[in-house]
């Protein structure tokens, strides 16, 4: 598999871009480690990598994002990273797992040390590859989940978010972090951009708003576009194209990534 991977990083341009594929090769095999464990009966897939791997969107993705169907002890994501842990060990890959397990959130950096240096990627031995794997296990309610086959370097079944929750998830990252990111203004002009998408979930959003305290008036199908707009306005462009520029696919997308672009999408 180390050799398929080689393969992968020199048939790509670009030394970020080589960067963005040796990681998303190895959330694929990840996500597929999870699935063996039966993960995804008990988890669900959402964020910007669930975006990538389902729906192909043209930007790469760091962390692994998931929630929890139904309560869940954190012997069970301990128990799949041991899985992980083995699964890496037996291909001769170096990993290390630094995991917190807070009171709703349980997350692990998955480091590879080694890595980019063998990969040609990195003239420093100890510069890691790194993935973050989270986990929400309060998760607010409202979210509809669906499953998809997919195939992205291995086959997958993934149990997800559906296309509603998705965005709803976005919506609610654009209104509540204290400056809004390039990756996430990305994003939701590549929502609004397809036509077909359908409309946020709406009651998952405004209960996920009620769990991190939003001040703001209920979230409604008459509103949710306005208010939208106006956190817009306060986008740090510069910041923000500098934020997503090293995961695009093609480094000239950044040039339709303004605050305009998305407040006329959000006016249609």
């Amino acid at each position: 598999m180390k050799d398929h991977l080689r393969q992968l990083v020199d048939g790509t341009k670009g030394d970020l871009l080589k960067v963005c594929v040796a990681r998303e090769y190895l959330q694929a095999r990840i996500l597929r480690s999870l699935q063996e464990d039966g993960a995804f009966i008990r988890w669900a897939f959402l964020g910007g990598s669930a975006l990538r791997f389902l729906y192909s969107i043209p930007r790469y993705s760091e962390d692994l994002d998931f929630s929890t169907l139904e309560p869940e002890e954190g012997a069970g994501f301990r128990r799949a990273l041991r899985r992980l842990q083995a699964t890496f060990d037996a291909e001769g890959y170096s990993l290390g797992i630094k995991v917190s397990e807070q009171k709703t959130v349980s997350s692990a950096f998955i480091r590879f040390p080694g890595l980019m240096y063998d990969l040609e990627l990195s003239p420093h031995l100890s510069q890691a590859l790194s993935i973050k794997i989270e986990l929400d296990t309060n998760p607010p309610a409202g979210a509809i989940t669906e499953s998809t086959l997919i195939r992205r370097h291995v086959t997958l079944n993934l149990h997800h978010h559906d296309r509603a929750s998705l965005l709803a998830g976005k919506l609610h990252a654009l209104l509540c972090r204290p400056w809004v990111k390039g990756r996430d203004l990305y994003d939701i002009i590549w929502y609004l951009a397809d036509r077909s998408w359908p409309e946020p979930n709406l009651p998952f959003l405004n209960a996920a708003l009620a769990q991190t305290d939003w001040s703001g008036p209920e979230i409604t199908a008459d509103n949710w576009r306005g208010i939208l707009k106006d956190r817009l306005v306060s986008v740090d462009l510069e910041k923000a194209r500098a934020d997503v520029l090293p995961f695009l696919e093609r480094e000239r997308d950044i040039e339709f990534l303004t605050v305009d672009n998305a407040s006329k999408l959000l006016e249609e």
